[in-house]
């Protein structure tokens, strides 16, 4: 994938900070990427040029690998890019409760004024935010706290109902077959696709009879 010159000093302002965290740097991948002992953390730089500016996304995240190999076998990811499903995954703009936000940058002082605001940010939350979330009760209360709305953790509501249940059932969350029903009508509002609600009812009943080593 091609790093475009915005990119690369983007990486460059930004590597030695995360560096300093455990984070490396993926260009490939768009992102910083520290590895766990089950999965990873991320963060995600998703920029866009326009004539005059270039509107930058910082998403984060982590993935689970436990979560992760259960669901997969359920989803339509392509295999390739399994590896790299996040678990959980949102925009600074998304954790601060402001939907459409992006940074808006015009010049290489404005970039580095950015980088500022990022690495600031990570320092007072995102860091902290992450390493608590890295944990399977923290995850099942991040997907499952309002089962009946949509999650702002992930992206897509489809692939919540599935990672919530699994994050839930590997949590012993008492509420489970409560979650089920909840997920059900959920993804019948979601996609009106049979084909979807199939693999679904077969995650239910892998998860029933699922067992944590």
């Amino acid at each position: 994938m091609t790093v475009t010159p915005f990119e690369t000093k983007l990486y460059e302002c930004l590597a030695p900070f995360f560096a300093q965290h455990g984070y490396g740097l993926l260009p490939e991948k768009k992102q910083f990427r520290r590895e766990t002992a089950n999965g990873f953390q991320n963060i995600v730089l998703s920029s866009v040029p326009y004539p005059d500016d270039t509107m930058l996304e910082v998403n984060f995240g982590c993935r689970n690998d436990q979560i992760e190999q259960i669901a997969q076998q359920f989803l339509h990811n392509l295999t390739e890019f399994r590896s790299d499903a996040n678990t959980f995954l949102l925009s600074i703009g998304r954790f601060r409760g402001l939907q459409y936000f992006r940074y808006r940058i015009h010049s290489e002082d404005e970039l580095m004024h950015v980088c500022e605001q990022i690495e600031l940010f990570f320092d007072q939350q995102g860091f902290e935010f992450m390493q608590k979330a890295y944990a399977i009760a923290v995850i099942d209360q991040l997907l499952n706290d309002q089962p009946d709305q949509p999650c702002r953790y992930v992206y897509n509501q489809t692939h919540r109902c599935y990672k919530g249940l699994i994050a839930a059932r590997l949590n012993h969350n008492p509420y489970f077959d409560r979650l089920v029903d909840e997920y059900r009508h959920s993804l019948v509002r979601l996609t009106q696709n049979s084909y979807e609600q199939t693999h679904f009812e077969r995650l239910i009943t892998f998860l029933h009879h699922y067992t944590a080593n």
